[in-house]
């Protein structure tokens, strides 16, 4: 997601927690947290797959989200304009950390022949009706905003995806970038455990200098099925405003790597 958009996340979410806060008798906190390293690639991947036939624009388009793929949350066919963003509006001050930064934004990886975007926003659970004000408003907005972007490859997506891996490897202590002109500090790169998912499957934490509130976490998650790279890159409302360690939603994965085949 881009710059904006994050703080724009981030502005609403503390705005709503700071405001519940005032009324209520007294203040809470959140604590964050830190992820494990995990592995992703599968060496023989990349030698049966090379050759694996891209998928048309067509194709790509029928393999994407729709409504009916998810139980819960809303995914649109429409990205928003200011989610949308171009690979020549999206810069890094090291070139090696790029990878990173276009996958932040939603952009596809490498050079796509194809490529397709949505958007999809999760539901919060309801709070019990005894549950404290403060933990009522943080529970509302416990809520994933994802970005998903397919992209198909010709001659194979394993180099895309090698080149995001050895990034998240080599600005592991942060980079500053930037998308459609806003700026974007990242602090730290965690490697994940990949989801099993697809060939193979790369997941990351980017902790984000957010300015307006605490340190926050953004997830990664790319799956490489065949010539097609399917990346999600998320925020968490609450998470923006507490600092809190969050989750891509499994099922959304699930979902989008199924319709690969």
């Amino acid at each position: 997601m881009t710059r904006l958009a994050v703080r724009r996340t981030a502005l609403a979410a503390s705005a709503a927690a700071l405001a519940l806060l005032a009324t209520a008798c007294g203040g809470s906190s959140a604590d964050g947290g830190d992820k494990a390293e995990a592995g992703g690639g599968k060496a023989e991947a990349e030698k049966t797959t090379a050759a694996a036939e891209a998928l048309t624009a067509d194709e790509l388009e029928k393999a994407a989200l729709t409504q009916a793929d998810v139980k819960s949350g809303k995914v649109a066919t429409a990205v928003p304009a200011g989610d949308d963003v171009a690979r020549d509006q999206v810069t890094a001050d090291d070139a090696a950390c790029l990878p990173l930064a276009l996958a932040q934004a939603g952009v596809a990886q490498g050079e796509p022949s194809a490529t397709v975007k949505r958007s999809y926003t999760g539901e919060a659970e309801e709070p019990a009706a005894d549950t404290p004000p403060e933990e009522a408003m943080m529970a509302a907005l416990d809520v994933e905003k994802v970005l998903v972007t397919l992209s198909s490859h010709e001659g194979g997506a394993e180099g895309a995806l090698k080149e995001l891996s050895t990034a998240a490897e080599k600005c592991s202590g942060g980079y500053t970038a930037t998308a459609v002109g806003e700026p974007m500090k990242i602090v730290k790169v965690a490697v994940d455990e990949a989801p099993a998912a697809g060939d193979e499957a790369l997941a990351l934490t980017l902790t984000l200098d957010t300015e307006e509130g605490p340190q926050a976490p953004q997830k990664v998650v790319v799956v490489r099925k065949g010539a097609t790279l399917a990346s999600f890159s998320a925020v968490n409302l609450a998470a923006m405003a507490t600092g809190k360690d969050f989750e891509i939603p499994a099922e959304l994965v699930d979902a989008q790597v199924g319709k690969l085949g």
